[in-house]
């Protein structure tokens, strides 16, 4: 049956009609302004970028095909190269390559310092760990070796630290052994561990935290929410770091508070990159990117360098040791030329 309405309710039906819509219009509308004010927060000002190649470079080595991961030491810097697989020694004094010592397999996790040697996680068949006397440059392989590429390695007082599969299951090694000492279950997807103040630290990439473990003990501590997709991480200013993969955000974590304290938005996500702690900032490097600055007292992004380069970095010696991997190249730049990059020079008149 149909009904027929006068021109009241017709109106009234389009009144009704027209608040509605006009309601949907304007929350849309609020929405989209919010988003739009969230991405502008998130966007760093075009003001802190500079063009990497403007650095100046004051030593330059090649290392291989490919140049990746970086440890600096108290009298020398280390860093692994592909084309022969090898890890290289380079006299921070000289700017020399003082040793080229081979390897059995690839560099593919990281490279950690302590107990007299330099270890160094290798892709191979099978996956190993490699233990380098830093007195003699002998080579000792161990039949342990990380989940795969992108990983980390952690030397706490008294052991080593390796995270061996996918599942998440984290060797203590005793260097006075070469053994594991303790099998400690952590989230699956993490492989990334550091020291610092007593607890090891290690990122899930695939639960988006950040899981601290009592160095002294094993015991997991506490797991911490961070930002998607952290891998690499640093320790620094009261604080650990991650570097977010999946949004280019840096999340600071209050070593004292285990909680989140701070999330820096600093735009370079993507696979790959470091971070490292020095001279009260934060320094990451990723493709596209190769050097971010981050106050680490303030958590203001500080300045950008973008273009070509970048993968692995390190603070050392009054300079910044970063690589270029696609060109297998090692970069020695002096670290105040970044400290005071976009300041203003006074002029005498």
């Amino acid at each position: 049956m149909i009904i027929a309405s006068d021109g009241n309710h017709h109106n009234l039906a389009l009144a009704a009609c027209f608040r509605f819509y006009c309601t949907v219009l304007l929350l849309a509308a609020i929405a989209s302004a919010a988003s739009g004010q969230q991405q502008k927060r998130l966007q760093p000002p075009a003001a802190v970028q500079s063009p990497f190649n403007a650095m100046k470079v004051s030593a330059r080595f090649k290392i291989g095909k490919n140049a990746d991961w970086v440890a600096v030491t108290a009298d020398a810097v280390w860093v692994a190269g592909t084309s022969p697989y090898s890890t290289l020694r380079i006299d921070p004094k000289t700017n020399v390559v003082a040793a080229k010592i081979e390897l059995p397999g690839e560099a593919c996790s990281g490279l950690a310092t302590g107990f007299h040697s330099v270890w160094i996680p290798l892709c191979g068949k099978p996956n190993s760990l490699a233990r380098l006397d830093m007195r003699t440059n002998k080579l000792v392989i161990l039949p342990i070796g990380p989940a795969g590429e992108g990983g980390g390695i952690a030397t706490s007082v008294d052991s080593v630290w390796l995270v061996s599969d996918d599942n998440g299951t984290l060797n203590r090694i005793d260097p006075r052994t070469n053994l594991v000492r303790q099998k400690i279950s952590i989230l699956p997807g993490s492989y990334n561990p550091i020291h610092s103040k007593g607890k090891i630290w290690v990122t899930s990439v695939k639960s988006n935290s950040v899981t601290a473990v009592d160095a002294s003990t094993g015991a997991v501590i506490k797991t911490i929410p961070v930002g998607p997709q952290p891998r690499f991480l640093t320790a620094g200013g009261g604080s650990i770091w991650t570097l977010n993969q999946g949004d280019g955000t840096v999340t600071r974590v209050d070593e004292s508070k285990l909680n989140v304290a701070a999330t820096v938005p600093a735009r370079i996500p993507g696979h790959g990159g470091d971070i490292t702690y020095g001279y009260g900032s934060i320094w990451a490097t990723v493709f596209g990117t190769p050097l971010t600055r981050i106050d680490a007292k303030s958590n203001k992004l500080l300045r950008q360098w973008t273009g070509a380069g970048g993968d692995s970095l390190r603070i050392g010696f009054a300079s910044i040791w970063i690589t270029d991997y696609r060109n297998g190249l090692r970069l020695r730049i002096p670290l105040t030329q970044a400290m005071h990059a976009g300041r203003r020079r006074s002029v005498r008149r």
